[in-house]
């Protein structure tokens, strides 16, 4: 295959989930010809060498594709190294991040929930890199932010969407508050409502963001493809993934696109962040890191590789499925016994599927 995944180390609980998700993964992506390529990530290093490292990592993913990150800190302190995962996503020039809300039995989801919730969230702008400011003293002191996005970015987020939707079945619901600003939160609107015209096949159920979060709570249980604004689909996905049972149970893909809409680099990794009261304790859940991995080699686009894809996503839900569960899904499992587990299913999958030819 001679593919290079890019590793992105983190920090706290996120690196002790990366290295479950690696265990997963390695074994058998190696003997596809697959290399790993790592880079450190962690606070501290990105505090050595002035966020080099993160700009290296993310020319790294450019050039080679495939990126698989760690959650990482991002310090309270305006005057320190900032969010990596900015830097990265602006580095790649990313403009999508896709997370979907998925069933995982024998959870019970929350309301009448039953078939795949995509988030499709601008991955840039908006109040993630603002100018922020601040005028006036006392209680006259004001605070102004200005936010921008681009119609190119706009465009490529609601074509994404429909495309999403008319390969999955999905309906497209929801949209920005279009209503309360329509020269800013309009453009994107104007994109969805132009990209309907080019897929009628797909059913499209415009909404505010806020009556999507109500409408949420009364849904048929259908399919649906979210497209939300940047800090919108950051709530928004927080909310959707907690409803299948946990923000631990679905991977988050940061995508970039050329022209053509064709992916050109990607990263994966959890919806989640470092975790630190769970540090060193070894019972974090790995799943949404492991179903990183799964999505991951999925992108290859080669049979073997989504063989594996398909063997590492069903062995970690049969894990789930068989009581062998972490505490946030109310099981006594350990981190590392659950990723055992799904190590051991993996390869009997594998084995059995080369056996059946």
């Amino acid at each position: 295959m001679n593919r290079t995944i890019v590793v992105l180390q983190g920090d706290q609980t996120g690196q002790e989930l990366l290295v479950e998700a690696l265990r997963v993964l390695e074994p058998f992506v190696r003997p596809m010809g697959v290399d790993i390529k790592t880079y450190d990530l962690s606070l501290e290093n990105r505090r050595v060498t002035k966020n080099q490292v993160v700009l290296d990592a993310a020319e790294a993913v450019v050039n080679n594709k495939f990126g698989i990150k760690a959650a990482t800190i991002t310090p309270g302190n305006p005057d320190d190294v900032g969010s990596p995962n900015a830097i990265l996503r602006e580095a790649i020039d990313a403009q999508v991040i896709l997370r979907v809300g998925r069933r995982i039995p024998p959870m019970q989801p929350v309301a009448g929930v039953h078939a795949p919730i995509a988030v499709i969230r601008m991955a840039v702008d908006g109040a993630y890199g603002a100018k922020e400011w601040r005028e006036g003293e006392g209680l006259d002191e004001i605070a102004y932010r200005t936010e921008k996005t681009t119609r190119k970015t706009c465009r490529i987020v609601a074509e994404y969407s429909f495309r999403y939707a008319e390969r999955t079945g999905s309906k497209v619901f929801g949209g920005p508050k279009y209503t309360v600003s329509p020269i800013y939160e309009g453009m994107f609107k104007e994109e969805l409502d132009a990209a309907a015209l080019r897929h009628p096949s797909v059913r499209y159920d415009p909404q505010l963001i806020d009556a999507t979060y109500a409408l949420l709570l009364e849904t048929t249980g259908e399919s649906l493809a979210i497209p939300t604004l940047n800090r919108d689909g950051d709530s928004m996905s927080d909310l959707v993934l907690k409803m299948f049972g946990t923000i631990a149970g679905a991977e988050s893909m940061v995508l970039s696109f050329g022209d053509d809409l064709e992916i050109r680099a990607l990263i994966a990794e959890a919806p989640h962040g470092t975790a630190p009261s769970l540090l060193g304790k070894n019972i974090a859940n790995p799943m949404a890191m492991i179903l990183a991995g799964a999505s991951l080699v999925n992108y290859m686009d080669t049979e073997p590789a989504q063989r594996l894809s398909r063997a590492i996503r069903e062995s970690a839900l049969e894990t789930v499925y068989d009581g062998i569960r972490t505490a946030d899904l109310g099981g006594h499992a350990t981190t590392t016994e659950f990723t055992d587990e799904v190590i051991r299913r993996v390869r009997a999958k594998l084995a059995v599927w080369e056996a059946l030819g």
